[in-house]
């Protein structure tokens, strides 16, 4: 199975960076860092995704210092938009801001040019055809290669579409979160964009080894999500025990089952799926080879699934800066 952005040809997994610099317990070490990414390359990922604000820079840090060597066997993504440098954090989609960073991350993942770079968020107070203009000088520059969205509701990239045509939207898409079928799924799709499915596993609660969010650590991203909480949690490992059995009814690891799901809605979509662990990294991408009964997929959908999971997936401040439909 492959996977198409911007015309280039890929593996429908790709391996989310993030979570080696930081978001899920502690960072990886720069030696262990450099052997997992070179390891993905090895195992067949061919497309890498990170952003500016992960780690404060030390992703693309690690990136640039484990891989850029090898950068003609991957398509290479990241973010914008997000500012974390200076005194009022926030969404900054101004054009300049948009360009000054891109030139930090060319600089800190040792590259001339980004396959894909994304507008991390919706900015409400700059014009979409603004940041969409310096995105467009950006690929004149060579600067990038095509440019995406994260996060954004279907009217306001089909906005941004229309002024230059986009190649790929991010949003957290997995059985237990379906935003995208409120209309990005279906305007994607519409429109030949690539819907590429960040936490495609449920932030790892899918993937059945987790087991108890007390043991989360304090700076971990999961520990004030609602699904996470202590009166949600145990409802919702109701719901992952009955995965992981109707994953291993055919043999499958619940993870790949989660992730043969999202693929399976879509000939558009890619799954970035992130790990640390070697084994779950093996796993992954073997997900996007499997042939998974169709009923199989169908009873997986009607167990987790917005209606059926419980706690909303983000806590009320972080909604402040999601523009993709919700459920109410």
């Amino acid at each position: 199975m492959t996977g198409t952005i911007a015309g280039k040809s890929l593996n429908p997994i790709g391996l989310g960076c993030m979570g080696l610099s930081h978001g899920y317990g502690p960072a990886l070490s720069q030696e262990d860092g450099v052997r997992f990414l070179n390891s993905a390359l090895d195992l067949g990922y061919n497309h890498f995704d990170t952003a500016n604000i992960y780690g404060a820079g030390k992703n693309e840090e690690l990136i640039g210092a484990a891989i850029s060597h090898r950068r003609s066997e991957f398509f290479l993504a990241s973010k914008t938009g997000i500012d974390f440098t200076g005194p009022k954090r926030g969404t900054d989609c101004h054009p300049d801001s948009i360009l000054k960073s891109l030139d930090a991350s060319l600089a800190r993942l040792k590259t001339d040019h980004l396959d894909l770079f994304y507008m991390h968020r919706f900015d409400y107070d700059v014009p979409i055809a603004d940041s969409v203009g310096a995105m467009v000088r950006a690929i004149e520059a060579g600067k990038i290669r095509s440019y995406g969205v994260s996060e954004w509701s279907s009217a306001h990239l089909r906005e941004a579409h229309a002024v230059y045509p986009v190649s790929a939207v991010q949003t957290e898409f997995s059985l237990w979160t379906r935003n995208v079928e409120l209309g990005v799924l279906q305007t994607t799709a519409e429109l030949g964009i690539a819907l590429v499915a960040f936490s495609p596993v449920g932030r790892g609660a899918l993937g059945g080894v987790f087991r108890d969010p007390a043991t989360l650590a304090d700076n971990d991203i999961r520990y004030p999500h609602p699904r996470f909480s202590a009166e949600n949690w145990p409802k919702n490992l109701v719901l992952i025990d009955q995965f992981k059995a109707l994953a291993a009814t055919i043999g499958l690891r619940p993870a790949q089952l989660a992730l043969a799901w999202v693929l399976a809605q879509g000939d558009h979509i890619h799954a970035i799926p992130g790990t640390t662990k070697f084994n779950h990294l093996e796993d992954n991408v073997a997900a996007a080879t499997l042939q998974v009964p169709e009923d199989i997929l169908v009873k997986a959908g009607e167990l987790i699934n917005q209606q059926t999971v419980s706690g909303r997936r983000y806590h009320d401040a972080m909604f402040k800066t999601i523009d993709t439909e919700d459920f109410v």
